[in-house]
């Protein structure tokens, strides 16, 4: 990989909950347009991982490292850049999701015209409050929040729950056009048929 590439790499990762550990010393690295599939039974930390890779848990050991353009990312620059699906990652149920993706594209510094381009690739209804629209359309919200701002770095815990055939086609398609342009991305074991895993790490191993 050249100095330019993006990276993500995490070391000796341990977390747990009171006396329940949950991981202990993971480690795993993904680049660019690759896929990290992170595998394991119920419990064995999968979201845990990804909330710590997203910035939303913290690791009592070990090291997490952003680097993009040669450039090493703090823990605030790591939020900005990462996009995040997952059953948690909420949005603004009182607005519309045209309202969400102006609300949050604002805060990103991205223009309106891209939030709405995104809403009809991923067959959203613009003006229908968030709060009133389907299981499958709300994760298909999550999916258009998570990629609004062109993350170089993607993480997904869960991301096809709820989504029917045709919801999983769209948010796949886009998952590939992303790869194709440069995307890292760890994820859970939904299956993500878009040929681009080059590594699994099991939390069960």
């Amino acid at each position: 990989m050249t100095a330019d590439s993006i990276c993500l790499q995490f070391e000796d990762l341990h977390r747990g909950f009171g006396r329940l550990r949950v991981l202990r010393g993971v480690s795993g690295v993904v680049y660019e347009g690759e896929i990290l599939l992170v595998t394991g039974s119920n419990g064995s930390g999968k979201s845990t991982l990804l909330r710590c890779l997203a910035g939303l848990a913290v690791p009592e050991r070990g090291t997490i490292e952003y680097r993009i353009q040669g450039r090493s990312y703090d823990m605030a620059q790591r939020r900005r850049a990462v996009g995040y699906v997952a059953p948690e990652a909420d949005f603004y149920r009182e607005l519309s999701a045209v309202e969400n993706l102006d609300f949050f594209g604002r805060l990103r510094g991205v223009g309106a015209a891209a939030g709405r381009r995104l809403l009809d690739e991923l067959g959203l209804p613009h003006d229908r409050l968030a709060g009133a629209l389907s299981s499958g359309m709300q994760q298909r919200l999550r999916w258009a929040l998570a990629l609004h701002h062109q993350p170089p770095i993607l993480l997904l815990d869960e991301p096809l729950q709820n989504l029917d055939r045709a919801g999983r086609h769209d948010v796949l398609r886009l998952l590939q056009n992303h790869l194709d342009s440069g995307l890292a991305v760890v994820a859970n074991p939904d299956p993500l048929d878009v040929g681009h895993v080059a590594r699994h790490l099991d939390l069960d191993g």
